[in-house]
């Protein structure tokens, strides 16, 4: 009998707990180097998101006819093949967005938080919980791509949404100035303020974290369950 599948923290571990940017700082190449505008961001989280569903599905569906011996270059093959994929259809329908990204999308094969997936849950897990592990680590990673995205372009170019056309035709108009005539702040654009706002968001989640943590110790330990134990021996 299988045991039931606790959508719930699947979710808020790919989101929250083990987030792969912010808790454990996977994928920061592809991370830094793209997230200077949202729609750049935009575009290498939803192709890695589709390689991470599309491989987590493919790992678990073969997991029992794989030998251990082989399990590694197998499961790189498979995250091979759908990066092709999601390579082909940026191709296909945002090629201006492909040539922008460049290299960063067929880089997306050595990314160390797809592989860790498929080999630490989705090599162990059944394909419902494995693609729901894939979208939460997938839309925790893109979720931090656009929000770095978001606060480079804000400071770096005083704009938000700017370019979305690439990726979605006829959005031109989405664009928000957010101060006009704005001169721009180099070091957002540059690769020391990718560094920077990183360290922010990561220094933001521990925070939290602590806060967290500190509620729940002085909320105590929680009750448990159950009878007590009544004396009703001697004198009342």
């Amino acid at each position: 009998m299988t045991e039931p599948i606790d959508f719930k923290t699947i979710a808020r571990t790919g989101l929250w707990d083990k987030n792969p940017a912010l808790a454990q700082l996977l994928g920061l190449c592809p991370l830094l180097a793209v997230s200077g505008s949202v729609v750049n961001a935009l575009g290498l989280g939803l192709a890695t998101l589709l390689v991470l569903v599309g491989s987590n599905i493919t790992v678990s569906l073969a997991r029992n006819q794989v030998p251990d011996a082989i399990r590694l270059p197998v499961f790189v093959l498979v995250i091979a093949g759908f990066t092709t994929c999601a390579e082909l259809l940026m191709q296909a329908y945002a090629y201006a967005l492909y040539q922008i990204l460049g290299i960063f999308i067929p880089l997306i094969v050595t990314n160390c938080a797809i592989l860790g997936r498929a080999d630490a849950f989705a090599s162990k897990h059944g394909v419902w919980a494995s693609a729901a592990d894939g979208l939460a680590m997938g839309s925790g990673f893109a979720a931090v791509l656009i929000v770095l995205g978001a606060l480079r372009e804000a400071l770096g170019q005083g704009t938000l949404f700017a370019n979305m056309e690439l990726l979605v035709p006829g959005t031109a108009h989405w664009q928000i100035t957010l101060v006009d005539n704005y001169r721009g702040f180099l070091l957002a654009v540059l690769p020391p303020g990718a560094f920077i706002g990183l360290g922010l968001l990561v220094a933001l989640k521990n925070s939290i974290d602590r806060q967290i943590d500190l509620r729940r110790k002085a909320r105590g330990p929680a009750a448990t369950p159950g009878s007590r134990r009544v004396r009703v021996t001697g004198p009342l």
